[in-house]
């Protein structure tokens, strides 16, 4: 997955997310008259001003442009997945990238929360500030809550958040290879990440990273015999003479026949 900055020429391609994403989605939620309200609050002039501001980005995954997202200061606004994407993670991707540059500058982060999204905001952290209402056309109500979050600036000896890793080699008994891409995000000592490729079809990671930017994680995924494979693993960084990271692995397996293994992977 690829987090970009859109440029003019992607105006109409930020538009037709939104869009569509309202279109689908907030008539589930709203009356049409607050879905309308949305449609012409996001129109191209808008997003077209934001886009020329620097501030608006596509997220990328393969051939295909499945979410954009937005921030002004520390104020995040017009995040959304296609509908066909949704639930598979791009939201939580776009808002990784958005927090991590407002942290740069800001201790706190806040939005606009719609009734859709305000239970995904509250599982990242956001708290509600205040309860508001707008009233739209036809005497119709808006109802939104605003909410901010503390954002922890990365404290430890390196920062993995937004890197992407590979394989270099692995004993026998593991199971990620040259195939496998790994996608790390951190946030304070907080640490996790997805993976899949080879014969894994899909895995997760969850851990701490520690002051000298140590990784101590646990693991599981799905690979392709539909087996679920679970594990933990300890990680030693080597800063390379390039910048990039190489990442020196002990694991165990803590399912199947336990064994223990060792491996090395390479940030892209």
């Amino acid at each position: 997955m690829e987090y970009l900055l859109a440029q003019k020429n992607d105006l109409k391609l930020v538009f037709d997310i939104v869009q569509k994403t309202i279109k689908s989605i907030y008539p589930k939620y709203y009356p049409q008259e607050v879905v309308k309200f949305f449609c012409e609050l996001h129109n191209l002039e808008s997003i077209e001003k934001d886009i020329c501001g620097g501030s608006v980005g596509l997220l990328k995954d393969g051939d295909c442009f499945v979410g954009t997202g937005c921030y002004k200061e520390n104020h995040i606004t017009r995040v959304y997945v296609l509908p066909e994407f949704q639930g598979k993670g791009y939201g939580t991707y776009i808002m990784n990238c958005l927090e991590e540059e407002i942290s740069k500058i800001h201790k706190k982060a806040y939005l606009d929360a719609s009734l859709p999204a305000s239970h995904l905001y509250e599982k990242r952290g956001y708290v509600t500030t205040e309860h508001r209402k707008w009233e739209v056309d036809n005497g119709a109500i808006l109802v939104y809550e605003v909410m901010e979050k503390e954002l922890c600036k990365n404290v430890t000896g390196i920062d993995y958040n937004g890197k992407k890793f590979i394989p270099k080699s692995n004993t026998e008994n593991g199971e990620v290879g040259g195939e496998t891409i790994f996608q790390y995000y951190q946030n304070g000592v907080d640490f996790h990440a997805h993976y899949s490729g080879g014969e894994v079809k899909k895995g997760y990671m969850v851990g701490k990273v520690s002051d000298n930017g140590e990784l101590d994680f646990y693991y599981q995924h799905i690979n392709i015999s539909n087996e679920i494979r679970i594990g933990k693993c300890h990680s030693v960084p080597i800063i390379l003479a390039n910048g990039k990271i190489e990442l020196y692995e002990e694991w165990q397996w803590l399912n199947g026949d336990c064994s223990t293994g060792k491996s090395i992977v390479t940030e892209q």
